[in-house]
């Protein structure tokens, strides 16, 4: 039976989200198949001492150290097999900036946006010129923390300055105003797509993500046309950023075109998300979706350490294992 730590907590901003993921992970893990034990972190020094004797480190963890690439690196020195996407990937998608260059030269649509590595750096001309409003955010933040929608330079410094106190870069996104959706992708395979709609509030905020009640969440069927732009999209952004295992693409779709807003490597598992809310739509149970991303995970890491073997260098192998969908069930029509 495989040791299996559920590494959560961590010292980002999303520490209490972690610890909500981690706990649903652990209600969930297959206890025939895995001994599964929690491992809270509250800073960067304990990892080392808490991961010894661990078989797997299933990762629970959002934010800097844990979404970063940071975590990943410590554990592939310590030679421990984690879940999700490898350094790199985990590093290019938790730089909203970087990601998004990386994805629009590969063709796919995102919002116009600004980065701001330091608040003297802010031009309200530049702001005025992307068109108000505007969505101001952490640059390497999730969850929604430290993000305002900001509908007039009145309203733009404090909301540079809020979003500078969670992060030390700042992206000043254009508003888009559409249907909210959100790819999953498991083992290189698209999940059921789901539309959101806030209820309470014209954007999806934190309350709106984790609170009971706070957002309209269901899986959707989309148009053919338009299903056949939002895989292709979601998949490029996937590919190009190197991702592999899972991951869940959030978008915009406005006057049929897909905008990616971000990617996410290590999507939250808490009893609200949208990743196992998607997975069961497809037929996998939460202990069964936990299954994948075990054994997907064990056999991409297994692929980098022939790749290492083979070649003498590291290297990163794209490995994507059968996902096993099934029809979906209960969706209803796009609107």
């Amino acid at each position: 039976m495989k040791k299996v730590g559920v590494i959560m907590g961590g010292v980002s901003s999303e520490y209490e989200v972690s610890l909500n993921t981690g706990r649903e992970m652990l209600k969930h893990l297959d206890r025939s198949k895995y001994e599964g034990v929690p491992v809270v972190i509250h800073s960067r020094e304990e990892l080392v001492d808490a991961v010894k004797g661990l078989d797997f480190a299933l990762l629970a963890l959002h934010g800097a150290y844990g979404e970063d690439g940071t975590v990943q690196g410590t554990l592939e020195t310590l030679g421990i097999p984690y879940s999700g996407s490898g350094v790199l990937a985990s590093s290019l998608c938790m730089d909203k900036h970087l990601s998004k260059t990386i994805i629009r030269s590969k063709g796919v649509h995102t919002p116009d946006w600004l980065c701001l590595d330091r608040l003297e750096d802010l031009s309200p001309e530049a702001v005025e010129a992307l068109g108000y409003p505007v969505m101001v955010k952490p640059n390497s933040g999730g969850s929604s923390i430290g993000m305002t929608k900001v509908n007039s330079s009145a309203e733009l410094r404090s909301a540079v300055e809020k979003a500078f106190a969670a992060d030390r870069s700042v992206l000043i996104e254009e508003y888009t105003e559409g249907q909210e959706i959100t790819c999953p992708i498991l083992g290189g395979t698209l999940l059921p797509v789901i539309g959101i709609r806030s209820l309470g509030a014209d954007w999806f905020d934190y309350s709106a993500k984790y609170e009971l009640g706070g957002a309209e969440e269901r899986v959707i069927q989309l148009p053919a046309e338009l299903e056949e732009r939002v895989h292709a999209a979601a998949l490029a952004c996937y590919q190009a950023l190197k991702c592999t295992v899972y991951a869940r693409v959030d978008m915009l779709v406005k006057n049929g075109i897909p905008y990616v807003l971000e990617v996410n490597t290590l999507p939250g598992m808490t009893g609200t998300s949208l990743l196992p809310r998607s997975a069961l739509a497809a037929g996998y149970s939460f202990s069964g979706l936990l299954d994948e991303i075990i054994s997907g995970s064990l056999a991409e890491r297994r692929g980098m350490e022939a790749a290492v073997e083979k070649q003498g260098v590291p290297g990163i192998q794209d490995v994507h294992g059968e996902a096993g969908i099934q029809e979906v069930q209960g969706v209803v029509n796009y609107v």
